[in-house]
């Protein structure tokens, strides 16, 4: 048995024999979102919160509940999510990351653990959140690339353009036309803080970062933006269309592979930096030798 497994059920039959008192953990989670339904915990889906919270309890020998900044959909991954749940204080903070990551699945990892205050919450103490949003641009695919990226490839995309466009959102807005039905929003506000699009041929990043986001926002947004950057949809309509809400216009959701919840700010950060700031790496394919090209 791994040392880790056996430290996790040691502790397991503490928290069986004796009362102690608890402590708040928080934990940044990376995830891989091919094969979960999203985050929540659902009773018949595979989710992230589900597992977490499974590996805890199996350590604790009673239910937790894991308080995540935020709900990513089905297929959608994470860099740095972050969570926190209580957690005993006998066990120090900084082991929980040993003590999940032996009892969790490939696709999920625990990068660090941390105590923090009682009044702490993964959700409401968190400033923003950033998602990165990857488009690959190559017409010839790739199977290394695709878990990871849209691959859009039919036409040429005009990245002033969609750049343009996306300047228009930051700020303070009603953004109701990139509101997916379902939502159980009180409104549709949304302080967009930065929004942004750049390439690193062949791949084509979107990213934006705000307090909160609607449901379905960033993947409908992109959606639109490639009619934008295919001037299938001009810049002014593309604005005219979000200030009226015309809602019914915004037909295409960009597919969940590509987007990543890439990081979420916190007054001060209760992690280091490298634990958190930016650790979805991005993808780079060099041009091949001038010879190789012409043969």
């Amino acid at each position: 048995m791994a040392p880790s497994r056996q430290l996790s059920d040691q502790l397991h039959a503490k928290a069986q024999s004796e009362d102690w008192a608890y402590q708040r953990v928080a934990l940044v989670i990376q995830y891989v979102g091919t094969h979960f339904h999203g985050w929540q915990r659902q009773a018949r889906e595979r989710t992230v919160q589900g597992e977490i919270e499974q590996a805890i309890a199996a350590v604790l020998g009673h239910p937790v509940t894991l308080h995540g900044a935020g709900r990513t959909d089905t297929g959608v991954h994470a860099a740095a999510q972050v969570a926190h749940f209580d957690a005993p204080v006998y066990i120090p903070a900084h082991r929980w990351r040993s003590i999940l990551n032996a009892r969790l699945p490939e696709d999920v990892l625990v990068r660090a653990s941390t105590a923090v205050a009682d009044g702490w919450h993964a959700q409401f103490s968190a400033c923003w959140r950033r998602y990165r949003y990857t488009l690959y641009t190559d017409p010839i695919p790739n199977l290394f690339v695709n878990p990871f990226a849209w691959h859009y490839y039919y036409e040429d995309l005009d990245e002033g353009a969609i750049q343009a466009a996306l300047a228009s959102l930051v700020g303070h807005h009603d953004l109701a036309a990139f509101q997916r039905a379902g939502s159980k929003r009180a409104h549709s506000w949304v302080e967009l803080q930065e929004a942004t699009c750049y390439r690193r041929h062949p791949f084509l990043m979107v990213e934006m970062q705000a307090a909160g986001f609607l449901y379905g926002m960033v993947r409908l947004v992109v959606g639109l933006l490639m009619q934008v950057g295919r001037s299938l949809l001009s810049v002014e309509e593309f604005i005219h269309l979000w200030q009226t809400q015309q809602r019914n216009r915004v037909k295409y959701a960009a597919p969940a592979k590509g987007l990543c919840l890439l990081r979420v700010g916190y007054d001060p950060p209760p992690f280091a930096p490298q634990v958190w700031f930016d650790t979805q790496p991005q993808f780079h394919l060099a041009s091949p030798p001038a010879a190789l090209a012409l043969s």
